[in-house]
C-alpha cells in the first residue's frame, strides 16, 4: 500500500516540478540585437575591481553602468569542466584587450558564477588566476533571468553613452581563439583592429 501511495505521489508531483522551469517567462535567453534584463551586481570590495569597472561607492551597480563601450560577460560555474578549460582562453582575451592602450578602457570583462557562492567564486578566481572581476549568483537569480543558459555562455553588450545597451553576441561554448573573438567584437563596435 505504501509503495502504491508513493508511486501515485511521484506521478502527480514530478510532472508539475518538471514543468515549472519551462513555464517561467524568465527562461528565454536574450538574443543578439536584444537587451539584457536588468542585472545588478555588488560593487567590488577591492579598489582595483572598482577602478577597472569604473564604479564607485557601496551597494550595487547595473552592468550597463560599467564605464566602457562594450562588456563581455561570461556565465560560468566553478564546477563546470568546460569553464575550467576555458579559463586560460578568457584570461588571454583579457590580456589582449588590456595590452592595447586604445582598448583597455573601451572593453571590459566580468564573470558571473551561476549557483556559486562568493567563496566558490573566489576559489575559481584564485585557481585559474582570473584577472577580471567575478561575481556570485548563488541563488541563480541572474542565471534564471538569462534563460538558464549552459556554462560557459558569453554575452557581449555594447553600451551607449546614455546607458542603453544592445547585445552584440549571445552564445554558449568556447570562444576558441581569443584573437578572432576580439576581432569579431571590434568589427561589431566599429573599432580598429591591429594589423
Amino acid at each position: 500500500m505504501k509503495k502504491k501511495f508513493l508511486l501515485l505521489l511521484v506521478t502527480l508531483i514530478l510532472p508539475i516540478s518538471l514543468a515549472q522551469p519551462v513555464l517561467a517567462a524568465e527562461c528565454v535567453t536574450p538574443p543578439e540585437g536584444g537587451v539584457l534584463p536588468e542585472i545588478k551586481l555588488p560593487v567590488p570590495q577591492d579598489a582595483a575591481g572598482r577602478d577597472y569597472l569604473g564604479v564607485d561607492g557601496k551597494g550595487s551597480f547595473k552592468v550597463s553602468g560599467i564605464k566602457a563601450k562594450a562588456v563581455i560577460i561570461e556565465i560560468f560555474s566553478m564546477y563546470c569542466p568546460y569553464c575550467q578549460k576555458e579559463a586560460p582562453l578568457v584570461n588571454e582575451l583579457y590580456q589582449l584587450i588590456n595590452s592595447r592602450p586604445d582598448l583597455k578602457n573601451e572593453i571590459k570583462l566580468i564573470g558571473i558564477g551561476a549557483g556559486n557562492t562568493p567563496f566558490e567564486v573566489e576559489i575559481f578566481k584564485k585557481q585559474y588566476h582570473v584577472p577580471f572581476p567575478l561575481f556570485s549568483d548563488e541563488s541563480f537569480t541572474i542565471h534564471k533571468s538569462l534563460g538558464q543558459v549552459r556554462t560557459p555562455f558569453f554575452f557581449v553588450i555594447k553600451i551607449n553613452t546614455d546607458g542603453a545597451h544592445k547585445i552584440l553576441y549571445s552564445k554558449g561554448g568556447t570562444i576558441q581563439d581569443p584573437n578572432q573573438f576580439l576581432g569579431m567584437i571590434l568589427k561589431s563596435l566599429g573599432l580598429k583592429q591591429e594589423g
